[in-house]
């Protein structure tokens, strides 16, 4: 900001100079629209950031939001009109806090569909060591099963998708799907030493 305000980094139209092709003190389109983005990071980074952390609730994520957005800004080759710029900016801001708000729901819903819903307490050590082994044996269980047994079964109850799109998924009719559940679930039983 130093070199900014000693003129270090000042364009020639702010100097005095003439660029070729204009008038004397008029910038140029590229210069303008670099100018107004500089101007507008100074009056409003602030007021932007603190948008930012309103909506997603941390400080890093707020400024890394709004500085993507004067990154695609810059990078861009859009023409910015001095009246509109700032409305654009805050509306990229907000969208920008959107996609961090549905990145962190969908990693809390990965995070909930991996761990058991239904115990309140902490294991024991023997606990976690039986449900450990447990897991393991209907691991090897499975990976002995034919591989479209497998995979039916994996679509079916570890991501609990629907018959008709685990149908579409593999190209399968909708019945293939279902006597390969019922015969994958069988072969697990008799595997695991269950009875059904």
């Amino acid at each position: 900001m130093d070199q900014v305000s000693s003129g270090a980094l000042s364009t020639p139209w702010q100097t005095g100079s003439q660029p070729s092709g204009t008038g004397p003190g008029r910038p140029t389109a590229s210069q303008a629209e670099s100018l107004d983005v500089a101007v507008l990071y100074r009056e409003h980074h602030a007021d932007l950031v603190r948008l930012a952390l309103l909506l997603v609730g941390d400080r890093g994520s707020a400024e890394d939001v709004v500085q993507d957005v004067y990154t695609r800004l810059c990078a861009g080759s859009r023409i910015l009109q001095r009246d509109s710029t700032l409305a654009y900016v805050r509306t990229a801001v907000v969208n920008g806090c959107r996609s961090v708000l549905r990145r962190r729901a969908l990693a809390r819903r990965v995070a909930i569909t991996r761990t058991v819903p239904w115990r309140d307490t902490q294991d024991s050590a023997e606990q976690t060591a039986m449900l450990a082994e447990d897991r393991r044996q209907v691991l090897a269980a499975l990976a002995g099963l034919p591989s479209r047994r497998r995979e039916v079964l994996v679509l079916r109850y570890y991501l609990n998708l629907p018959v008709a799109e685990v149908a579409a998924m593999l190209g399968i009719s909708q019945g293939s799907v279902k006597s390969a559940t019922a015969r994958g679930l069988d072969a697990l039983a008799r595997r695991l030493g269950e009875e059904r």
